[in-house]
């Protein structure tokens, strides 16, 4: 029977948080909102517009919430050219794949933006599908994201494995009934990783490939 291995991008396979961070920073002061990048870190990897509900609150001008989605894909697309794949992701994704695994990316991204990511990745050999930010009306922590990753797999929850950087990721896959696995080398400590929902830590994909007969991915 097939078995799904579902992957966060940003921060787990891409090492690309901290920019981000800093273009989100940014677009928040262009628009006159002094947000601390702390702050902002610990809210990447919702969609933009919950990123934005997050950190600027109910009592914002939600008009101009779109401006400022805008403004930060501006600024990180300055760096669409050079975005750095974590140690071995590719790699990992083919070893998984060639282990029988179908391998399936769930990202808030989508467009261009997503086309930079899977050329950094360099595996496009090993990736089965990706579910977008455009095929779901609500991004992590909602279930939705996992559970398209696994309908485009066309594998049922209990033989899937959902690995991510973030709370947030933990958090769709916990409600989605998967396994999950988390990753330290997007800057969240292993206990907020833990405290969410993922049964096992790893420092980035390479160790993970190194430990891979031993994880939940084995």
């Amino acid at each position: 029977m097939d078995r799904a291995a579902v992957f966060d991008v940003d921060g787990t396979l891409v090492d690309t948080n901290h920019l981000h961070v800093v273009t989100w920073w940014e677009a928040f002061r262009q628009a006159g909102h002094d947000v601390p990048m702390h702050a902002v870190h610990r809210a990447v990897g919702l969609s933009s517009g919950d990123l934005v509900a997050h950190l600027l609150g109910d009592d914002r001008d939600e008009e101009r919430d779109a401006e400022l989605s805008a403004a930060h894909k501006a600024l990180y697309g300055q760096y669409f050219d050079r975005l750095p794949a974590l140690p071995q992701a590719g790699e990992l994704l083919r070893r998984l794949h060639r282990n029988g695994w179908t391998v399936v990316l769930a990202t808030s991204a989508s467009g261009a933006e997503l086309g930079a990511l899977r050329r950094a990745i360099d595996a496009d050999d090993a990736i089965a599908a990706t579910a977008s930010a455009e095929d779901v009306e609500r991004g992590k922590p909602a279930p939705e994201p996992v559970e398209h990753a696994l309908e485009l797999a066309g594998v049922p929850a209990s033989r899937a494995v959902f690995v991510g950087d973030t709370v947030w990721d933990m958090r769709a896959g916990g409600k989605a009934g998967v396994r999950c696995a988390g990753v330290l080398c997007g800057g969240i400590p292993r206990a907020d990783l833990e405290e969410a929902g993922a049964e096992a830590v790893y420092a980035d994909p390479a160790d993970l490939l190194a430990r891979l007969d031993g994880s939940p991915l084995g």
